[in-house]
């Protein structure tokens, strides 16, 4: 499959919109990652950022989605978005979340290790160590995957994983890692990487840069003052740990533009 960009994108190379939720443009091509553009999920709050708005928030390019989760696949954000916007999504996504069917003909399955071309870049579906179901039980339709966004640069895009055998051969070096440091309680589950496991992972893939996500976004309702250090402090803590590794990171917050410069890995 392959799509042209749709124009009028961004100046920067990328955009965080909170969670899981990123812009990421290349070579004129935008996509979306992992879109959560409400103010709340189930239980829970957006506590800090503005609710996703702007250019090319709801007509991108493309959809990325790494898993079934409902903090990842938003259904009522997939929603809001232009209908006619492809959505790459893990290959059995369908059989694992039905409610999928309603965007059927626009879903592009991948498994690991397959890859699309979307405008003017390729999307390359990597694995990731982490539980891809919709809910706690039942079998596993989808696995959960990462990205690799490839045009001018080698942009990857983890989705929720932890640390797994082989993830510096199946990603390999790219210019920006985007790495989920922390989630959205007062507790962090198997399958997670926090920011000492995220900086291990940033230097495996030898990110140009780093930016840590997937943290101080979303809270459960009447949680605000349980273990606040877990919700602000993970992006910090990520940073200084990478730098100490000799990456060069940065923290940014909802709704911030990071520009990129120098060439890509491509160009070099």
């Amino acid at each position: 499959m392959s799509t042209p960009p749709r124009g009028n994108a961004p100046a920067s190379g990328l955009r965080w919109l909170g969670h899981a939720t990123t812009l990421i443009e290349d070579l004129g091509t935008v996509v979306l990652t992992d879109p959560v553009l409400t103010d709340r999920v189930a239980h829970l709050r957006r506590r800090r950022g503005p609710t996703p708005a702007g250019p090319r928030v709801l007509d991108p390019d493309a959809v990325l989605l790494s898993h079934l989760h409902a903090d990842h696949t938003h259904l009522r954000s997939l929603g809001r978005l232009d209908p006619d916007v492809p959505i790459v999504v893990p290959r059995g996504a369908v059989d694992g979340l039905p409610a999928l069917r309603r965007f059927d003909d626009r879903l592009v399955p991948l498994r690991p290790g397959e890859a699309t071309r979307i405008g003017t870049v390729t999307v390359r579906a990597v694995p990731a160590r982490h539980d891809g179901r919709r809910w706690r039980r039942g079998p596993e339709f989808a696995p959960a995957v990462g990205y690799v966004v490839e045009g001018d640069r080698r942009t990857y895009f983890a989705g929720d994983t932890d640390l797994y055998p082989g993830l510096a051969e199946h990603v390999g070096p790219v210019d920006m890692a985007l790495l989920p440091v922390g989630g959205w309680g007062p507790t962090l589950g198997d399958g997670h990487l926090d920011p000492a496991r995220a900086a291990v992972v940033a230097r495996l893939v030898e990110a140009g840069l780093a930016v840590p996500i997937h943290y101080g976004t979303l809270w459960p309702i009447g949680f605000d003052a349980v273990r606040p250090r877990l919700f602000f402090g993970p992006g910090a803590e990520f940073v200084r740990r990478a730098q100490n590794a000799g990456i060069a990171a940065v923290e940014a917050a909802p709704g911030d533009s990071l520009g990129t410069s120098g060439p890509g890995r491509n160009e070099r």
